[in-house]
């Protein structure tokens, strides 16, 4: 037993040693428990610091970015206006000597005037009598004219007339020849329509058969033309089919498409043109040129009269392309100063956006370090409270243990505190003070 005294009331009141146990054990809690919240509290605080220094860190970094690239701003505003300036006052020194020079003109038009209206009115009658002789010339131009216009109608209604007469004859033979020697002539048709115009027309074009046979297929004729640089203007890939009216196997232009598409593939041609002579009865086909690209792309379906239009067509457009290419690389090259300046623009995104995913991955590192702090203060304090606990399981056991518990199932020490306890009753005082 201990003599205790309360702090509060001075009183002294006695405590055995388990009640003092307990009341250290109470404080040891009690304290453990406030330096536990007390450390939390830091730990929270050292979190809350750490985060708004990265923000401000973040912040910072982000306005010096800003205010670099507006003073950059600032400072192209500045040269602009100034050169704008520059070009106002040239522009006024010019218009103040524009004025001056139409002042000038002016006195001496005024001074002229007088002198020019004799000779004005001398001119109008000079005029007069040629207006009347323009007149006559007139009339005679539309009598030429007139005359003129009624030679070439009547060639072309003779050129009608001779193609009509061809058309009957192609027809005619058509009949009597037989399926090859038909398509024979076609290619021989189209070969010899084009180089009637190829020195004239198609100066520099390249209008061959396609003996490339490599790849297992190979189209008629390819047309390929090229600029005075070597760049490749247009290219064409020529399938040419027909057939006559007796043979038995009718065949359909559709059923030549696939095949050509993939000869146009191969020998690397933009575009693809069949000439046929196949349906002949077909409205659609009958119409000349027949775009096809829905079923396969920049293919073409002409008739053979139509051989040279189309060639025409696809290369005049191509021209018209390669103006338009020119156009734009020459905008583009006025809008040299735009585009790098766009290009600086998103080259300062992209770096900001970098420098911001590089601090947000600080960012959530630290606040994981933080974490882990505070989770292996919560393992520290569980395995202090587990200490606890068994110390006071072993304190208890301690406590619960007696002379019988120690000698149950073992005579030899049974009987040795047998002894002992007889030595007691007979008052051996040496024994019983040590006991």
């Amino acid at each position: 037993m201990n003599d205790i005294i309360c702090p509060n009331c001075k009183k002294a009141f006695k405590v055995d040693e388990a009640g003092f146990a307990d009341i250290l054990k109470q404080v040891r809690d009690h304290q453990f428990e406030e330096e536990l919240k007390t450390r939390m509290v830091i730990a929270e605080r050292e979190k809350d610091s750490a985060v708004k220094l990265a923000e401000a860190n973040l912040k910072n970094a982000l306005q010096v970015h800003i205010s670099k690239k507006d003073n950059e701003i600032a400072e192209l505003k500045a040269r602009a206006e100034r050169a704008l300036t520059e070009q106002v006052m040239k522009k006024d020194a010019e218009i103040a000597t524009m004025k001056s020079a139409i002042e000038n003109a002016e006195l001496d038009k005024k001074l002229k005037i007088s002198e020019a209206v004799k000779l004005i009115e001398k001119e109008r009658d000079d005029l007069l009598n040629a207006v009347n002789s323009k007149e006559l010339e007139k009339q005679v131009l539309e009598t030429t004219l007139k005359d003129k216009f009624q030679a070439e109608l009547k060639s072309k209604e003779e050129i009608i007339k001779i193609k009509d007469e061809e058309i009957a004859f192609r027809k005619d033979m058509k009949l009597k020849l037989s399926t090859k020697m038909v398509g024979e002539t076609l290619e021989q048709h189209c070969e010899i329509e084009f180089n009637k115009l190829r020195a004239t027309a198609f100066p520099k074009a390249y209008f061959e058969k396609d003996n490339d046979s490599k790849t297992g297929s190979k189209g008629d004729y390819i047309y390929k033309e090229t600029d005075d640089d070597g760049n490749e203007i247009i290219s064409i890939m020529f399938e040419m089919k027909n057939e006559v009216d007796e043979t038995t196997t009718k065949k359909k232009n559709e059923d030549f498409l696939k095949e050509l598409d993939k000869d146009r593939i191969e020998k690397k041609c933009e575009y693809a043109v069949l000439v046929s002579l196949l349906e002949s009865d077909s409205e659609l086909y009958n119409t000349g040129i027949v775009d096809v690209a829905h079923k396969f792309p920049k293919m073409y379906v002409v008739r053979p009269q139509f051989f040279i239009p189309i060639i025409t067509l696809l290369r005049n457009a191509a021209m018209n392309s390669l103006k338009y290419k020119a156009e734009l690389a020459t905008m583009k090259n006025q809008n040299i100063d735009i585009t790098n300046f766009e290009d600086n623009i998103n080259s300062f995104k992209e770096g900001f956006a970098r420098n911001y995913e590089m601090a947000s991955k600080k960012f959530k590192i630290a606040i994981d370090e933080i974490d882990k702090t505070i989770d292996h203060l919560q393992k520290t304090k569980d395995a202090l409270l587990s200490s606890e606990n068994n110390l006071r399981l072993a304190n208890n056991k301690a406590e619960d243990l007696t002379i019988k518990k120690l000698t149950r199932g073992n005579p030899t020490m049974s009987a040795k505190f047998d002894e002992l306890s007889k030595g007691i009753d007979s008052g051996d005082d040496g024994v019983e003070d040590d006991f």
